[in-house]
């Protein structure tokens, strides 16, 4: 429990998520009265469907910019080789 809340909070401990851990998420009052089972079911389904955090997406979005590049540059600098050793 965090010092100060009044609030029931449940603890995703095992979120099956590539990028988290853990998970403390705080519950609205309506729905305290609900079977915990089915509270961290919904949790843990909705900890899967995340996405990476935003950082994460932008650094693999410029490697593959980089990679994509670097490739071009490779054959374009192969097929111009090669087109010179022909002539």
């Amino acid at each position: 429990m965090i010092k100060g809340i009044n609030r029931t909070i449940i603890e995703v401990t095992e979120t099956e998520n590539t990028y988290y851990e853990r998970a403390l998420l705080v519950l609205r009052p309506e729905y305290a009265a609900v079977q915990r089972e089915l509270l961290e079911r919904e949790a843990k389904k909705m900890l899967n469907n995340m996405n990476a955090p935003s950082a994460i997406k932008r650094w693999h979005s410029v490697f593959y910019w980089f990679v994509r590049l670097g490739a071009a540059a490779v054959s374009g600098s192969a097929i111009t080789f090669l087109l010179i050793k022909m002539l």
